[in-house]
């Protein structure tokens, strides 16, 4: 029984005594311009003023939907998509519906971006 403790000691703490220590340095301090929210669609891609248009993240953009009319384009995003909105009071703006990731067709966010630049402007109230 006691060979049997000692090789189990032995065995436990073998592991402990061949494994290295790793000192993983902090992460450089990132500036306030890396962590700004901007759209990633490139402008050519935005729908023209007044017209939607369903935006799939990770999908290139030449094989994203067509634009269309916004009548009835929230049923149609799937899961996980976006649905780009360009006002025609303002073509300088892109209104964002970010649809919930596993519920099609439920809006859980909007947000408004810059059209030319793509640079996250606010929140808006569903």
């Amino acid at each position: 029984m006691r060979l049997y403790v000692e090789v189990l000691i032995v065995a436990l703490l073998a592991p402990a005594c061949a494994s290295r220590t790793v000192i993983v340095a902090s992460p450089p301090a990132t500036s306030r311009a890396n962590t700004v929210l901007t759209l990633g669609v490139p402008p050519g891609h935005l729908p023209p003023p007044g017209e939607c248009r369903i935006w799939i993240p990770g999908r290139p953009p030449g094989r994203q939907p067509r634009a269309r009319s916004c009548n009835g384009i929230v049923a149609a995003a799937p899961a996980g998509s976006w649905i780009l909105f360009r006002p025609s009071s303002d073509r300088r703006l892109v209104h964002v519906r970010y649809v919930h990731e596993v519920k099609n067709g439920v809006i859980i966010r909007v947000r408004v971006f810059e059209a030319e630049s793509g640079k996250y402007l606010r929140d808006e109230d569903q």
